[in-house]
């Protein structure tokens, strides 16, 4: 049975998060690891299997290669995939591998299934990277209600006063990006007003300059650079984002990676100590670039930083106190901190899910577009139809003409951005409208119609007024799927589900057969001179028989566990034999009893001490992929048309 529960998920750079709505409340679901946050890594290891999260993230070292992480900071981009053993995944693939293992982990504490969500972006994501995501969330199996800009989300978790009119600025530092916003609270109604950011600015790249001070200065040492060995490099990224969390809370902290390379001369060390000072002075021109961003959204908002009421602070790289130095410098005021960071955006979301659910009644979440959307008209112009930081749903209309006799086409170039010149800013998709009847240039009259819904994701029409003649687009993110593939990649992750499912139970089988061996072969060492020959040489042929089992990659779980029951059974012998022959002695019940137990003990029923039972509790799987545990683990078409242009343009200023 399916939930009425509208999932709120955080899908962020280096962790994600997840939440939904309990008696009125947003409440963070813990994961199948039972944590509050999940790393948002994916891993193949040499045996295909697949893993998701905090077990994907602790096997990194040693497979570096075959580890994925912060692809978030590749989402919309059509030409990025990463290859693993031949096989090509897109960024949508990968992080839909995430939702997946989040969907499962949520199912599982709900007790239901669940169908919808509401996933966050940066506010600074593009039209591109907010479908890439929604195509994400759809793949992993979910209707995605709604898409929410991440500072928006996290406003609503905060808990403010919204009943009384303030101005709020949201500073939002993540793993990987980087946005300020700006909102007008009062009457229950979140406003934005404005927006800015930058999504290659984020907590990797502060551990990218521990990364790159550390190899340096080894390298000045001792002539080897530590980052041209990707397990060296892995560990060296560990350390890193060790080192900088510790400085949150530490004036110094103390890097010590043993073996980390090799000579002829022997092994060579990494021993390292880095104070916060120097940490900042690493770092200084990264936490440079968060400034202007944020008075750029102050100015587009029409505010000085005396106007603002409140500021959030949201992503675990806030907790950074060169952060909230920074901060408290650039809005003249303390930050709020009465909501954990790295859960605001997820609570803000499952919040909005209640809104869509009717759970919550009391709140309206008006969001805006980050980016100006236009078309490229004559002279390679970006004409802006709907202006950046504008209210959404909306949709505005202009009408342009032909400036070439008898043109009966014309191409339409959607583009996303601020500069002027339309080749500047991010192409989101064209087409043509044809059938324009032939006429004296400027006579047609051709309306263009831009739409953004709730999630940001824009449809562009055009329309020949005289004829009627329109096409329109809807623009795709990413590798542009299309519900085909969309529902191609649901089935592909089904697939791999059950195969992951029939992994885990073979693995689990095996792990109770080798420990049944290891019983029975400590049990005959252990009762040496009470077993005869025949039980001896019955359970070293069933012992046989199972270790046969157990390397036979074509046996399933069910031989397996067939076989292992096989020889449970014959322990059971043991402790008949030795009852007999200590029978009308003196404790014979004891050692009997002893002996037995010792020998059902050997059963699957057994093996609740080893971690991984027959039927793991949630935190026994290690959460792989799409849903299982894995080891316990013409020379003017490059215009809209040359001779398509704005008919406000007087004749005179046509080029």
């Amino acid at each position: 049975m399916a939930s009425n529960k509208i999932l709120g998920i955080d899908l962020g750079t280096t962790n994600s998060a997840f939440a939904v709505m309990e008696g009125g409340d947003p409440e963070i679901i813990a994961n199948a690891e039972g944590e509050r946050t999940t790393p948002s890594v994916v891993a193949f290891t040499e045996d295909d299997e697949r893993l998701v999260g905090k077990p994907a993230k602790n096997q990194a070292v040693q497979n570096p290669e075959r580890t994925i992480q912060s692809i978030k900071r590749h989402m919309g981009e059509d030409d990025y995939t990463v290859e693993i053993e031949g096989e090509e995944y897109t960024p949508e693939e990968i992080s839909a591998m995430i939702l997946q293992k989040i969907k499962r982990d949520a199912e599982e504490y709900l007790g239901d299934e669940v169908e919808k969500a509401v996933i966050t972006v940066p506010a600074y994501f593009s039209d591109r990277q907010r479908q890439a995501t929604k195509d994400a969330g759809e793949i992993a199996g979910f209707e995605v209600e709604r898409i929410v800009n991440e500072p928006t989300a996290a406003s609503m978790a905060y808990g403010l006063d919204d009943e009384s009119d303030q101005t709020v600025l949201v500073y939002d530092l993540g793993g990987g990006t980087f946005d300020v916003s700006i909102l007008d609270l009062g009457g229950g109604v979140y406003e934005v007003v404005a927006t800015n950011g930058d999504n290659d600015l984020g907590g990797d790249d502060w551990d990218q300059a521990i990364i790159d001070w550390l190899a340096e200065e080894f390298e000045d040492e001792h002539g080897i650079d530590l980052r041209e060995d990707r397990q060296a490099l892995q560990r060296l990224k560990d350390a890193a984002e060790e080192a900088k969390i510790e400085l949150s809370s530490r004036k110094e902290t103390e890097i010590n990676l043993p073996f980390i390379t090799a000579t002829d001369d022997g092994p060579i060390h990494l021993e390292k100590s880095l104070t916060r000072a120097k940490f900042e002075s690493l770092t200084e021109d990264l936490i440079e670039r968060t400034v202007e961003p944020t008075e750029q959204a102050l100015e587009d908002a029409g505010y000085e930083k005396s106007d603002i009421d409140e500021v959030l602070l949201v992503g675990g790289s806030t907790r950074m106190p060169q952060v909230e130095e920074k901060v408290e410098e650039l809005t003249g005021q303390q930050p709020q901190k009465n909501v954990n960071p790295d859960e605001a955006v997820a609570l803000g979301a499952a919040i909005q899910g209640g809104v869509l659910g009717g759970e919550v009644d009391d709140i309206v979440l008006l969001d805006v577009t980050p980016l100006s959307l236009g078309i490229e008209v004559k002279g390679g112009l970006f004409e802006r139809l709907i202006e950046k930081n504008t209210t959404i749903p909306t949709e505005e209309s202009k009408i342009f003409t032909t400036a070439a006799d008898n043109q009966t086409t014309v191409q339409v170039r959607v583009f996303q951005g601020e500069r002027e010149i339309a080749e500047e800013n991010e192409l989101l998709g064209e087409f043509h409208l044809t059938g324009i009847p032939p006429a004296p240039a400027g006579t047609p009259q051709i309306e263009v119609t831009f739409s953004i819904d709730e999630n940001g994701i824009v449809n562009v029409s055009a329309e020949d007024k005289g004829s009627g003649e329109s096409e329109e687009i809807t623009i795709e993110g990413g590798a542009g799927l299309s519900d085909d593939e969309i529902e191609r990649l649901q089935q592909e992750a089904e697939e791999h589900a059950e195969e992951d499912q029939k992994r885990r139970e073979r693995i689990e089988a095996r792990n109770t057969a080798e420990a049944t061996i290891q019983r029975a072969e400590k049990l005959l060492e252990e009762n040496d001179e009470q077993v005869d020959d025949d039980l001896r040489e019955t359970i070293e042929a069933a012992i046989e028989d199972l270790e046969e089992t157990i390397d036979d990659d074509e046996a399933d779980a069910e031989e397996i566990e067939t076989a292992t029951e096989e020889l449970s059974q014959e322990l059971q012998e043991i402790g008949k034999q030795v009852y007999q022959q200590a029978e009308g002695a003196a404790g014979a019940g004891g050692a009997a009893g002893g002996a037995a137990g010792g020998a059902a003990g050997a059963g699957p029923g057994g093996m609740g001490g080893m971690g991984g039972g027959p039927n793991p509790g949630p935190g026994a799987g290690a959460g792989a992929g799409a849903g299982a545990g894995a080891a316990g683990a013409e020379d003017d078409e490059e215009y809209v048309d040359a001779d398509f242009e704005d008919v406000d343009f007087d004749e005179d200023d046509e080029e």
